[in-house]
């Protein structure tokens, strides 16, 4: 039986593999899980993605389930609260871009029906498939998540420049970068 052909980003790290076999990529329409994943890669930044999955529970937990209306509703005593936890990033500003963003998440909810919707709109309501040949080739931008992360930010947005937002659009779905090797890009063509 031969081993199946994957990214090589993964590495040996089995969380990240299952990440990379079941998440990465696929097309993502639950504003929880959309939110979810605004949190964590704005967590990121600077951070490597191994250490954010690692801890992606605790985040779960702290952040109760990643429920915007809730964590909108976060006081300083839940900064403070936040700041004390050794299972998460205890970045003030990271903490409290948090707090921010589900505000605006939950105003961007109301306007558009769901940010799923909004969310979308920036590629045309299907995934843009890249076919890479190689990690080399995948790029940390592109024009959607330069006007994606733009309007982000106009909207009040924290954490949201335009590389962690592709780095969302991976995630979510909105980018297939999966190598052509991959036997996951086929799988969501």
């Amino acid at each position: 039986m031969s081993e199946l052909m994957r990214c090589p980003w993964p590495k040996d790290d089995p969380l990240m593999i299952e990440y990379h076999d079941r998440e990465w990529g696929v097309p993502l329409h639950d504003d929880i899980r959309i939110y979810e994943f605004l949190v964590l890669e704005g967590m990121q930044a600077g951070l490597s993605w191994a250490t954010i999955l690692h801890k992606r529970e605790n985040f779960r937990a702290a952040f109760k389930g990643f429920d915007p209306g809730m964590v909108a509703g976060f006081t300083s005593a839940d900064v403070k609260r936040l700041l004390n936890d050794p299972g998460i990033i205890r970045n003030r500003l990271k903490i409290e871009a948090a707090i921010k963003n589900a505000k605006a998440f939950l105003s961007v909810q109301k306007e558009f029906g769901s940010f799923d919707r909004y969310m979308w709109q920036f590629v045309g309501g299907k995934p843009i498939r890249h076919r890479l040949r190689s990690i080399s080739q995948m790029p940390a931008t592109s024009p959607e998540s330069d006007r994606f992360s733009l309007d982000l930010k106009e909207r009040g947005f924290k954490f949201v420049g335009s590389t962690i937002i592709y780095a969302h659009m991976q995630a979510t779905g909105m980018v297939n970068d999966h190598l052509i090797t991959c036997f996951r890009y086929r799988s969501l063509l």
